[in-house]
Protein backbone atom coordinates (compact mmCIF):
# COMPACT_ATOMS: atom_id res chain seq x y z
CA UNK A 1 0.00 0.00 0.00
CA UNK A 2 1.30 3.36 -0.79
CA UNK A 3 2.80 4.92 2.53
CA UNK A 4 1.16 8.56 1.43
CA UNK A 5 -2.34 7.13 1.48
CA UNK A 6 -1.48 4.75 4.55
CA UNK A 7 -0.50 8.44 6.29
CA UNK A 8 -3.42 10.19 5.66
CA UNK A 9 -5.86 7.77 6.34
CA UNK A 10 -3.85 7.01 10.23
CA UNK A 11 -4.18 10.80 10.72
CA UNK A 12 -7.87 11.15 9.38
CA UNK A 13 -8.74 8.03 11.92
CA UNK A 14 -6.95 9.73 14.98
CA UNK A 15 -8.62 13.19 14.16
CA UNK A 16 -12.13 10.64 13.74
CA UNK A 17 -11.48 9.31 17.03
CA UNK A 18 -10.44 12.49 18.71
CA UNK A 19 -13.56 14.41 17.78
CA UNK A 20 -15.86 11.89 18.48
CA UNK A 21 -14.31 11.30 22.36
CA UNK A 22 -13.88 15.27 22.77
CA UNK A 23 -10.48 14.97 22.99
CA UNK A 24 -9.63 18.47 21.29
CA UNK A 25 -9.59 21.66 22.22
CA UNK A 26 -11.74 24.45 20.81
CA UNK A 27 -9.47 27.32 18.72
CA UNK A 28 -10.17 30.97 18.61
CA UNK A 29 -7.46 32.68 16.53
CA UNK A 30 -8.41 36.36 16.34
CA UNK A 31 -6.15 38.31 13.95
CA UNK A 32 -7.53 41.94 14.59
CA UNK A 33 -10.89 42.99 17.18
CA UNK A 34 -14.52 43.01 15.67
CA UNK A 35 -15.40 45.48 18.37
CA UNK A 36 -16.56 47.96 14.78
CA UNK A 37 -18.54 45.07 13.53
CA UNK A 38 -16.58 43.83 10.49
CA UNK A 39 -15.17 40.62 10.15
CA UNK A 40 -11.48 40.52 9.91
CA UNK A 41 -10.71 37.63 9.59
CA UNK A 42 -11.17 35.30 12.86
CA UNK A 43 -12.11 31.99 13.53
CA UNK A 44 -13.74 30.17 15.87
CA UNK A 45 -14.01 26.53 16.26
CA UNK A 46 -14.73 24.57 18.60
CA UNK A 47 -15.91 20.80 19.25
CA UNK A 48 -19.70 19.26 18.71
CA UNK A 49 -20.00 18.76 22.53
CA UNK A 50 -18.49 22.63 22.69
CA UNK A 51 -21.33 23.79 20.88
CA UNK A 52 -23.97 21.41 22.17
CA UNK A 53 -23.43 22.75 25.75
CA UNK A 54 -23.08 26.37 24.56
CA UNK A 55 -26.19 26.53 22.72
CA UNK A 56 -30.00 25.70 23.11
CA UNK A 57 -31.15 22.30 21.44
CA UNK A 58 -32.99 24.30 18.70
CA UNK A 59 -29.96 26.76 18.12
CA UNK A 60 -27.50 23.88 17.68
CA UNK A 61 -30.63 21.95 15.24
CA UNK A 62 -30.34 25.23 12.91
CA UNK A 63 -27.07 26.58 13.52
CA UNK A 64 -24.67 23.12 13.61
CA UNK A 65 -26.87 20.86 11.69
CA UNK A 66 -28.17 23.22 9.21
CA UNK A 67 -31.98 23.21 10.48
CA UNK A 68 -34.22 25.29 9.58
CA UNK A 69 -36.93 27.12 11.89
CA UNK A 70 -40.65 26.67 11.25
CA UNK A 71 -41.76 29.93 9.22
CA UNK A 72 -43.72 32.52 11.61
CA UNK A 73 -42.27 31.12 14.70
CA UNK A 74 -39.34 33.30 15.09
CA UNK A 75 -38.45 36.06 17.38
CA UNK A 76 -37.73 38.30 14.84
CA UNK A 77 -39.99 38.07 12.30
CA UNK A 78 -42.02 40.51 12.98
CA UNK A 79 -39.00 42.47 15.25
CA UNK A 80 -39.70 46.18 13.99
CA UNK A 81 -37.33 47.40 16.65
CA UNK A 82 -33.83 49.54 15.67
CA UNK A 83 -30.71 48.18 16.30
CA UNK A 84 -28.17 44.81 14.77
CA UNK A 85 -28.56 41.21 14.50
CA UNK A 86 -25.61 38.81 15.67
CA UNK A 87 -25.03 35.78 15.45
CA UNK A 88 -25.96 33.69 18.22
CA UNK A 89 -23.31 31.42 18.31
CA UNK A 90 -20.08 34.04 18.26
CA UNK A 91 -21.99 37.15 17.95
CA UNK A 92 -20.68 38.43 15.01
CA UNK A 93 -22.88 41.60 13.78
CA UNK A 94 -24.26 40.20 10.87
CA UNK A 95 -27.53 42.40 9.76
CA UNK A 96 -28.93 46.06 10.35
CA UNK A 97 -32.34 46.10 11.13
CA UNK A 98 -32.54 49.21 8.05
CA UNK A 99 -31.80 46.44 6.12
CA UNK A 100 -34.78 44.39 7.49
CA UNK A 101 -37.97 44.01 5.26
CA UNK A 102 -41.26 42.16 5.35
CA UNK A 103 -40.90 39.36 3.04
CA UNK A 104 -44.24 37.37 4.18
CA UNK A 105 -41.78 34.07 4.08
CA UNK A 106 -42.16 33.68 8.10
CA UNK A 107 -38.28 34.10 8.37
CA UNK A 108 -36.53 37.03 9.02
CA UNK A 109 -35.26 38.78 5.83
CA UNK A 110 -32.65 41.40 5.29
CA UNK A 111 -31.74 42.63 1.79
CA UNK A 112 -27.80 42.81 2.75
CA UNK A 113 -25.65 42.38 5.62
CA UNK A 114 -23.93 45.24 7.72
CA UNK A 115 -21.00 44.07 6.02
CA UNK A 116 -20.53 41.18 3.24
CA UNK A 117 -17.51 39.49 4.53
CA UNK A 118 -19.39 39.24 7.75
CA UNK A 119 -20.99 36.17 5.97
CA UNK A 120 -20.09 33.55 3.83
CA UNK A 121 -22.22 32.33 1.22
CA UNK A 122 -21.68 28.26 -0.19
CA UNK A 123 -23.77 26.59 -2.70
CA UNK A 124 -26.56 24.15 -0.73
CA UNK A 125 -27.87 21.24 -3.03
CA UNK A 126 -30.03 19.54 -0.19
CA UNK A 127 -33.45 18.72 -1.16
CA UNK A 128 -32.84 18.48 -5.18
CA UNK A 129 -32.22 22.18 -5.05
CA UNK A 130 -29.78 24.72 -5.81
CA UNK A 131 -29.99 27.62 -2.97
CA UNK A 132 -27.08 29.65 -1.90
CA UNK A 133 -26.78 29.01 2.33
CA UNK A 134 -25.50 31.62 4.36
CA UNK A 135 -22.97 31.15 7.16
CA UNK A 136 -21.12 33.25 9.77
CA UNK A 137 -17.66 34.52 8.61
CA UNK A 138 -16.54 33.73 11.73
CA UNK A 139 -17.94 30.31 13.30
CA UNK A 140 -19.33 29.07 10.42
CA UNK A 141 -22.70 28.43 11.50
CA UNK A 142 -25.51 28.16 9.23
CA UNK A 143 -27.87 31.24 9.32
CA UNK A 144 -30.20 30.38 5.75
CA UNK A 145 -30.11 31.24 2.75
CA UNK A 146 -30.32 34.12 0.22
CA UNK A 147 -32.46 34.63 -2.83
CA UNK A 148 -32.38 36.96 -5.69
CA UNK A 149 -36.22 37.98 -5.16
CA UNK A 150 -35.68 40.81 -2.39
CA UNK A 151 -36.33 44.79 -2.78
CA UNK A 152 -33.93 47.29 -4.20
CA UNK A 153 -31.14 48.49 -3.76
CA UNK A 154 -30.02 44.67 -4.23
CA UNK A 155 -32.06 42.31 -5.44
CA UNK A 156 -31.78 39.69 -2.52
CA UNK A 157 -33.52 38.61 -0.02
CA UNK A 158 -31.05 37.33 2.97
CA UNK A 159 -33.74 35.02 4.68
CA UNK A 160 -32.80 34.10 8.38
CA UNK A 161 -33.79 31.73 10.98
CA UNK A 162 -34.24 34.05 14.26
CA UNK A 163 -33.26 31.45 16.43
CA UNK A 164 -29.57 31.77 14.50
CA UNK A 165 -29.59 35.35 15.74
CA UNK A 166 -29.52 37.60 18.21
CA UNK A 167 -30.42 41.04 18.35
CA UNK A 168 -29.11 44.20 19.63
CA UNK A 169 -31.53 47.06 20.30
CA UNK A 170 -29.93 50.95 19.55
CA UNK A 171 -31.55 53.85 21.58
Amino acid sequence: MNYKILFVLTVVLITATLIVHGCTRSITTKTASAADGEYKGEKIVKTENEWRKELTKEQFYVLREKGTERPFTGEYNDNHEHGDYTCAACHLKLFSSDAKFESGTGWPSFYQPIVAANVTEETDNSFGSSRTEVLCSRCHSHLGHVFNDGPKPTGLRYCMNSVALKFEKKP
